[in-house]
């Protein structure tokens, strides 16, 4: 099984859309930070775009480990976030309208805060220390 989780308007077929508002383009509805309706170890692949960033820093590493019990054995979690980073990096003093969304979310909703910013080691670093195995860098714009 591959879940999509905080699919919002985005559909993917072959995967099962998970989203917490009915008004998203989900199969399911469910709160991604639970995943209560998900039995554990029977996913093969999650998928979670720009989800992650919704929860505060004292809250993320428990949804991770949410996310990490839904795995089965050797599945494979991929996860893409707001890189501050790279966001900084494109800072030049006048351009902060731009990025904005980047730090803060788009707000166009509830659920469209961003609490968290993420670069690469801090997010490596937090899931290895919750036991995943072969961190890596992927390119987002291809899921599988």
């Amino acid at each position: 099984m591959k879940v999509h989780l905080g699919c919002g308007n985005v559909y993917l077929a072959g995967w099962l859309n998970i989203d917490i508002s009915n008004e998203s383009a989900a199969d399911h509805l469910d709160d991604v930070e639970t995943l209560k309706t998900i039995a554990d170890e029977t996913c093969d692949m999650i998928y979670a775009s720009h989800v992650l960033e919704h929860f505060g820093r004292n809250e993320y590493a428990k949804v991770l480990s949410v996310w990490q019990q839904k795995l089965k054995v050797g599945g494979v979690l991929r996860v893409a976030v707001p890189d501050i980073q790279s966001a900084l990096a494109r800072y030049n003093g006048n351009n902060l309208d731009e990025l904005l969304g980047i730090f803060y979310g788009g707000q166009r909703s509830p659920y469209d805060y961003h609490k968290m910013g993420f670069d690469k080691q801090t997010l490596s670093t937090k899931l290895k220390e919750l036991g995943f195995k072969n961190i890596t860098t992927w390119d987002w714009r291809t899921t599988d």
